[in-house]
């Protein structure tokens, strides 16, 4: 569920400067999932390459968000975008972690269907 309030560009640029600073301290985790292992083969890309898309995230590639987490409510918001990479559109999940801890990647893969972006 989203929460009530519109989301601005501004919100989104403001997330990711917090976001990228946590990310610069903490590093990243990213979850042991499938298909974001499969994405690296897919994509034709390397870990350290897969964190520096997250790194390069901008207000354009934003699409959804913020979302409470449903499964976890004491997680942080996730915040959803996307990314061309080798011609392939990229569903990006992400979040803040917890206080003192890595942020968070739930899910980088390709789209399993077609993304609409807000700012692009």
């Amino acid at each position: 569920m989203q929460t009530g309030k519109i989301t601005t560009k501004a919100d989104v640029e403001i997330f990711l400067t917090g976001f990228k600073e946590k990310l610069k301290v903490f590093d990243i985790i990213y979850e042991e999932r499938t298909k974001n292992k499969q994405a690296l083969l897919d994509l034709e890309i390397t870990p350290s390459q897969r964190t520096g898309y997250i790194k390069g995230l901008k207000a354009e590639d934003y699409f959804k968000g913020p979302t409470k987490d449903t499964n976890d409510i004491t997680n942080p918001d996730y915040w959803k975008f996307g990314k061309s990479i080798n011609n392939k559109e990229v569903y990006i999940k992400i979040h803040f972690g917890k206080t003192n801890k890595p942020v968070i990647c739930i899910s980088f893969h390709v789209a399993e269907w077609p993304i609409t972006y807000k700012f692009k």
